[in-house]
């Protein structure tokens, strides 16, 4: 594959905003087609779009590699035994290693693979009111100071600092926006719109959804949502209050509550909440 040929795809596959990987064979031993520098390009849903390792090896096998390496984030070297039939019984039953696999194929030879994964960059998506605020100013700041881009959804924005992607809009589309599991959303519509939002977004695939507002104002909107339909597991995902207790107080303060509480999900880390009642 030629480089320009290489760079365009790379190029076409990160344009639409969908995780990749790249296997690149990294190191060969014994009887391979296979050479050092080869590589496929593998999509989010496990096809090749892209180069080639020799044609005597079945990709299959490193393409679901590939798709864990896409769900996880986690890079990895593969090992690929290239065995006959009786081989890779042997070697997958006696040596279950996941990073080292048995492939049934003539060849005889023994590959390394660096398989890296290509992911869209998080995105913290603001759904704000319209009007100055000074709680989404803070987030826009500190959202990208963290690496997040930063995707303001406002009708009327009155931000002193650009966002990354600003949607000057009431109407929140989730598939317009591609919102998806790679993205944290806060909602600071302050009681005009939580309910219309939230319906909205627990149709979506989010990672994170949560809601600045009084436990007050929580418990009214969340007795419309169960009365819309919204899923209760929806309503058990929903980060509400938003943002680790560390007793913020300035507008400052509470952006940095709800980057912590976004940055512990991001993590995989449960921190409790205030609990509603009460």
């Amino acid at each position: 594959m030629r480089a320009s040929e290489y760079a365009e795809r790379l190029a076409a596959l990160a344009s639409k905003g969908e995780a990749f990987a790249v296997a690149t064979v990294t190191k060969t031993e014994g009887s391979t087609l296979a050479k050092p520098g080869f590589k496929i390009v593998v999509s989010k849903e496990g096809g090749v779009v892209a180069g080639t390792l020799g044609g005597g090896c079945p990709e299959g096998p490193i393409v679901e590699v590939a798709k864990t390496a896409m769900r996880d984030g986690e890079p990895r070297v593969l090992r690929v035994h290239l065995v006959d039939s009786a081989a890779a019984i042997k070697g997958t039953l006696l040596t279950p290693k996941k990073d080292e696999i048995y492939v049934e194929t003539n060849c005889g030879g023994t590959l390394e693979v660096f398989i890296e994964p290509m992911l869209p960059t998080e995105r913290l998506v603001l759904i704000g009111a319209g009007g100055k605020d000074d709680v989404e100013e803070a987030l826009v700041h500190l959202g990208k100071s963290l690496g997040f881009r930063v995707v303001v959804v406002d009708p009327a924005p009155a931000l002193s600092e650009a966002p990354d992607e600003l949607v000057e809009t009431e109407d929140l589309n989730p598939s317009s926006l591609k919102i998806g599991e790679r993205d944290y959303v806060v909602v600071l519509t302050k009681g005009e719109r939580d309910v219309e939002v939230l319906s909205v977004l627990s149709k979506s695939k989010a990672k994170f959804v949560g809601l600045l507002a009084s436990r007050q104002r929580l418990r009214k909107d969340f007795d419309e949502l169960r009365k819309s339909g919204v899923r209760e597991d929806f309503l058990a995902s929903l980060h509400a209050p938003i943002g680790l207790d560390i007793g913020a107080k300035t507008p400052p303060e509470l952006a940095l509550a709800i980057l912590a509480d976004v940055v512990a999900t991001k993590y995989g880390k449960d921190f409790p909440h205030k609990p509603i009642e009460g």
